[in-house]
């Protein structure tokens, strides 16, 4: 009787292995996988008497009512599902196949604790439930791609980044009631690509089966093909792939234990999932070491903050790496300005009259973004005598002088331009404000507003305060436009030495470098130097080309008024 029972079970096992609907068998056998629990595993998680392979899931008798003869109980645990304030499927506790698979990875339930034997099957170790590890998923599911949702036409066209199910091709298969389910991902009968995956991973193949990340072919993270030196972390800390654009989107994403649970990035703190490649240890430029500066974009001043669904113009204020760059689109291509760089590609913004842009053309939108209309952009770094901190309304086209960063200058003459500079020409944010160590300023450091010796972020050296010897050094930002023996010879002006070396102002006291909205020539005074004449006046009056009246008192001299004419 005991051997004929032992031989209908084997038979069972046989039937039930090729019965089982799930998934076609492609590769390599679930024998040489770690989901063979029994002696003859090849894992270290297997059991200390029990040779049948399948047992561990199925049962060709008495199983439970789930397909596929389903042997194992249910965990009855309540899991915290994935959540972000950008996913727009909904999204509850697990079903169908992905409760199944927690059965076992939700670590709630034992291992060798089967339908089919009255006594749980005993492991080596001792062990009962899944030891803590990459595998053990636990209850809180919420730094896991989200499972048992519908994935349908509706969800596509909310999301706008998801290719459409009916574009789905096997392997990658959703389950008969149209849900996305741990089986969209992994066959746990055929482990040939590792982790069970249904297909091959590499450049992220699975991944964008279901998504379609605007602008990602093009990508720079999609196609560079820069490898880790093995300095400093491990950029890819659940992968083998070994370039850039091998790993493809888990260069910056886990699907399973990430770090950040919203949008599942690899790393707790948001800058960490760049500085990862951006230290020279994998891109060519250390961009970690910029931020170190004495002037930088503060990103390491707060952390968990920054989201993509955010007000733009007004968030809780902070600044990160994504709101500058977003890594699905971002690529190398170079511009002239203003119109953005590849490196600033589909980022959101402020254009010139206070609109949204949902993807940025020009350089300056970006900017304004933060240093326009948003009520915490800060205090003026000099007192001046018109008070303006909001950069959309200092570039104005409106306005009756300014840097020609959205629009050319309203100055026709302005002998001091360095070639190729013309009154014709525009100019970007990042001509002024940029890496002090950069090629802007010749040298080799990394391009862009990151950091900076010199505040406020200047690719030069500007001083902004009285009583400094004349050199090309302390003004060294405007001599990198404006020719220093033009503007020492007095040809724009014909005090400009006196002021400049004679006086020792600085070329901010009289000159406001953004733009003035009711004065020409950029004249906007530093009252902390510049105060009211002896009749109660302080005002500049342009007289006309390179002539104008002024009321002021300053150096100890009192202007009731003085006219200056070439």
């Amino acid at each position: 009787m005991k051997t004929k029972c032992h031989n209908l079970r084997r038979v069972g096992c046989i039937l039930l292995l090729l019965w089982l609907p799930l998934l076609p068998v492609r590769g390599e056998s679930i024998v040489n996988s770690k989901h063979n629990l029994s002696v003859s595993g090849p894992g270290s998680i297997k059991s200390t008497t029990e040779s049948d392979v399948c047992i561990f899931c199925h049962t060709p008798h008495n199983s439970a009512k789930e397909a596929p003869l389903w042997n194992r109980f249910d965990s009855g645990a309540t899991y915290t599902p994935y959540s972000s304030t950008t996913v727009k499927a909904t999204i509850d506790q697990p079903t169908g196949a992905s409760k199944l698979c927690l059965s076992c990875h939700d670590g709630t339930v034992a291992l060798g604790l089967v339908r089919s034997r009255s006594q749980q099957i005993p492991m080596q170790g001792g062990i009962t439930t899944l030891p803590p590890g990459a595998t053990h998923l636990g209850t809180d599911l919420a730094d896991d791609h989200p499972v048992s949702f519908t994935y349908d036409a509706a969800l596509v066209t909310a999301d706008g980044q998801l290719n459409n199910p009916s574009q789905l091709t096997p392997p990658v298969r959703l389950d008969k009631t149209g849900q996305l389910q741990c089986t969209a991902c992994h066959d746990p009968h055929d482990n040939q690509y590792g982790k069970f995956l249904v297909r091959n991973n590499y450049a992220s193949a699975l991944c964008v089966t279901c998504h379609d990340k605007t602008d990602w072919q093009g990508s720079s993270h999609r196609t560079s093909v820069a490898t880790w030196n093995s300095q400093g972390t491990n950029p890819w800390p659940h992968t083998t792939e070994t370039t850039v654009a091998a790993n493809a989107c888990e260069s910056c994403h886990a699907p399973h234990g990430a770090g950040t649970k919203q949008r599942l990035l690899n790393f707790a703190d948001e800058e960490q999932n760049c500085y990862s490649c951006h230290t020279g240890n994998v891109a060519s430029k250390n961009l970690q070491s910029e931020f170190n500066k004495i002037s930088v974009h503060p990103i390491l001043n707060t952390s968990g903050i920054h989201d993509p669904a955010e007000d733009v113009i007004n968030p809780t204020r902070h600044v990160e790496c994504v709101d500058c760059h977003n890594p699905h689109a971002t690529r190398s291509a170079t511009a002239s300005a203003p119109n953005a760089p590849g490196s600033l590609a589909r980022v959101k913004g402020v254009n010139s009259s206070g609109g949204i842009v949902d993807s940025i053309t020009k350089e300056y939108e970006l900017c304004f973004r933060c240093h326009a209309d948003s009520t915490g952009r800060g205090p003026a770094r000099v007192t001046r005598q018109y008070i303006q901190t909001n950069t959309r309304l200092e570039f104005s086209s409106s306005s009756a002088s300014f840097h020609p960063v959205t629009t050319t200058g309203k100055n026709p003459n302005v002998p001091s331009l360095i070639s190729p500079w013309t009154t014709a020409s525009l100019m970007y944010c990042g001509d002024c404000h940029n890496n002090n160590q950069g090629p802007g300023a010749g040298g080799t450091g990394p391009k862009g507003p990151h950091g900076s010796s010199y505040i406020p972020i200047l690719e030069r050296q500007l001083t902004m305060t009285d009583n400094s010897p004349e050199s090309s050094g302390i003004y060294a930002l405007c001599y990198k436009c404006h020719s220093r023996a033009s503007i020492l010879g007095d040809q724009s002006f014909k005090e400009h030495n006196k002021h400049i070396v004679g006086e020792r102002a600085a070329c901010t006291t009289c000159h406001d470098p953004h733009g003035v909205q009711g004065k020409t020539h950029l004249i906007n005074f530093n009252t902390t130097y510049v105060t009211p004449s002896s009749g109660g006046r302080l005002e500049f009056i342009d007289t006309g080309d390179r002539r104008g009246t002024c009321y002021l008192t300053c150096h100890g001299k009192d202007h009731n008024p003085e006219n200056y004419n070439p």
